[in-house]
């Protein structure tokens, strides 16, 4: 009961788009939102586009079918992770703005990732390249945008 639902918070990065789209809303949190948003398209575009598509890694209920799934089977390739790569690039983007929400955001990040090695549709390297790329990635949108903050300063 518990991981399929926290797996599917993580579908589609609803749960991190609506995030960075509330944070859009007060002026105070604005540029938090919008580094969460460019972090989440930077992310899909470099690992579900590109990543997953050349390295195209079939998922593990495909390569051992006698298991039983909790939750429907997802399509396309497995590595890495979106789930986890996305979690933890808005994740990391919030922290780096908000260290107490951030710390929030990084275990429902991680549990995210955790739930899919646990419903058996990625392997752990899946969901530890996810992960680090989600976080590299996000760490580096926020550092060009503090060092934009500096310039017009």
């Amino acid at each position: 009961f518990f991981f399929p639902l926290v797996t599917h918070l993580g579908d589609a990065g609803v749960i991190w788009i609506a995030l960075g789209l509330s944070l859009l809303i007060p002026k105070k949190t604005r540029r938090c939102g919008l580094a969460v948003l460019i972090s989440l398209a930077i992310t899909f575009i470099v690992g579900n586009v590109v990543m997953k598509n050349l390295i195209a890694r079939p998922r593990p209920f495909i390569v051992y079918p006698d298991i039983e799934l909790l939750i429907a089977p997802p399509s396309g390739f497995s590595f890495p992770s979106g789930h986890s790569s996305s979690s933890f690039a808005a994740a990391t983007t919030l922290f780096c703005f908000y260290k107490k929400p951030g710390i929030a955001a990084l275990v429902l990040a991680a549990l995210i990732a955790f739930s899919r090695m646990y419903l058996f549709v990625h392997y752990p390297t899946d969901v530890l390249a996810g992960s680090m790329l989600g976080i590299f990635l996000a760490l580096t949108v926020c550092c060009i945008l503090h060092k934009t903050d500096k310039q017009t300063v």
